[in-house]
């Protein structure tokens, strides 16, 4: 018998690599029935005979375009994140026995499994992730030029905004202690900002096109402190909101709520989690701080919370508990054909 032949099994375990694939299938008792290692080009070939079953795999880069794949099959498919996986192995690691650990984790009822994305969600979020490193570059260009600037005596004011306007001001200053040299390369470096800064608006325009085209970004910009990049970052990460039971489920997918540390009947809450997608996280948080500068509070019902919280609390505490709340709010939103947020005052 063709070893590569499918089997019947009810689950198949599938480690991703960049060019070879091991697979791992296991019948309903949890037994090993085949153990199988595929090039890229075969792969498809194997699960296009398989018998339609459940299939597991690893959250990592090529997860989501295989899950694509399997599902136009009839195939079921469930992405599992990497550190739910680790428990499974049993012993000594190798592709093999990650692919039947995978396998093994992927039945168990109380497993947490990732949403598998649309190829427009993949690409949006391709695009913030482009947008998220070019911000950082740029602030390493900034501190990077400060620096040098300061090897020579010339201090500058703090704030990426006051910096572009002093280093113009500093470059041009001839009776500082800056030598020709370091002119030369400060004005090389301030050719790259200004090229790093147009490259960040083109992508962030294109975000907002993408914002003000898709109906549910506009609902989602009705909520206080969520713009085109909160909105579109939301949906090109949480995918089907439906797989969030209730709406405290996605601020604790965020992070946004307290790790918790109990035992013996006694409740222990720490600092929060900080756990899933720290962009949209920080992208919350900061919104939700504008809100505390910014937010009308007679015409927003959210106005007397604030207050109320923040005569308790810490600012920042007030801001990461405003965050949690707005990703509630975000998933009743998604979660509800047409809805949006309704600005109402306080009664």
């Amino acid at each position: 018998m063709d070893r590569n032949q499918p089997r019947d099994c009810t689950v198949f375990g599938v480690d991703i690599g960049k060019n070879v694939f091991h697979v791992v299938g296991l019948d309903g008792s949890g037994a090993i029935v085949q153990r199988v290692k595929f090039r890229r080009e075969t792969l498809l070939q194997f699960f296009e005979r398989a018998a339609r079953t459940l299939v597991g795999m690893e959250a990592c880069p090529g997860s989501q375009w295989l899950a694509r794949k399997l599902q136009t099959m009839g195939h079921e498919v469930r992405i599992i994140p990497a550190q739910f996986v680790k428990p499974y192995v049993k012993s000594n690691k190798n592709d093999t026995i990650d692919a039947a650990a995978i396998a093994e984790a992927a039945t168990r009822p109380t497993m947490r499994f990732v949403g598998i994305k649309q190829p427009d969600q993949v690409d949006l979020q391709m695009m913030h992730r482009v947008r998220s490193r070019l911000v950082s570059a740029r602030t390493n260009l900034i501190c990077q030029m400060r620096a040098y600037c300061l090897e020579h005596g010339v201090a500058m004011r703090q704030g990426a905004g006051v910096f572009k306007l002093d280093i113009c001001r500093v470059i041009e200053d001839l009776d500082n202690d800056l030598t020709p040299m370091a002119r030369s390369v400060l004005r090389d470096l301030h050719d790259d900002l200004r090229r790093l800064e147009a490259r960040i608006r083109q992508v962030s325009d294109d975000i907002e096109k993408i914002a003000d085209s898709d109906e549910r970004a506009r609902r989602l910009m009705t909520i206080p402190g969520i713009g085109p990049l909160g909105a579109t970052a939301i949906l090109s990460a949480v995918g089907n909101p439906s797989r969030f039971a209730k709406a405290r489920d996605v601020a604790a997918w965020l992070g946004l709520v307290p790790r918790q540390y109990s035992t013996g009947g006694k409740q222990t809450l720490l600092g929060i989690s900080k756990r899933g997608n720290n962009y949209i996280r920080r992208l919350l948080i900061h919104g939700a701080r504008s809100c505390l500068m910014h937010l009308n509070r007679d015409k927003d019902r959210l106005g007397h919370w604030i207050d109320e919280l923040r005569l308790r609390m810490h600012v920042n505490k007030v801001t990461v508990a405003l965050a949690a709340k707005l990703a509630r709010i975000v998933w009743v939103i998604l979660t509800k054909p047409g809805a949006t947020y309704m600005r109402q005052p306080a009664a």
